[in-house]
């Protein structure tokens, strides 16, 4: 069984996505990413993160809007 990349727990942050293993929130790099910051910034910020993580969680969203506009 695979490891979910995303938790939500109202323990961890009152509930709030986190990477899983992390008390990292997703919204954090949708944040950076916005403001023009590189992945490598974003790891020197939370370096509880993985690429791997970062490399999942893009790639899902953008299966699932390929997937809502098809």
């Amino acid at each position: 069984m695979k490891t979910p990349l995303i938790t939500s727990d109202p323990e961890i942050l009152g509930g709030t996505p986190v990477f899983t293993g992390t008390r990292v929130p997703v919204k954090n790099l949708t944040d950076c990413l916005e403001a023009g910051d590189s992945i490598d910034e974003f790891l020197d910020d939370f370096p509880s993160v993985s690429r791997a993580q970062i490399v999942e969680f893009l790639e899902e969203a953008r299966a699932r809007l390929s997937a809502a506009v098809a």
